[in-house]
């Protein structure tokens, strides 16, 4: 998959994460993809370290799809835990 190909997905990633955990966050179009970005390799980390599931390498892959969403989330969760409610 290509620098192209990991943009698109992290910015859906990322967009969907932002969905499944709505709330002020670090955002805008380049804060939800660097979050997708940063998200599929955590997933992909987390999934073939705790798992055994490495993450294939194609944009197309549910596997893949599922780790970036999941890497999304947990960042998302980690931002919040560290700086709470600082954006208000």
């Amino acid at each position: 998959m290509g620098i192209i190909g990991w943009i698109i997905l992290g910015l859906l990633a990322g967009g969907i994460a932002k969905m499944l955990l709505p709330g002020r966050d670090p955002g805008g179009l380049i804060g939800t993809t660097l979050i997708g970005i940063a998200g599929a390799f955590i997933g992909g980390w987390l999934s073939a370290r705790f798992l055994d599931r490495p993450v294939e390498k194609h944009f197309f892959d549910l596997y893949t799809w599922g780790a970036a969403i999941g890497g999304s989330l947990v960042l998302l969760v980690a931002y919040r835990v560290l700086f709470g409610n600082s954006r208000d």
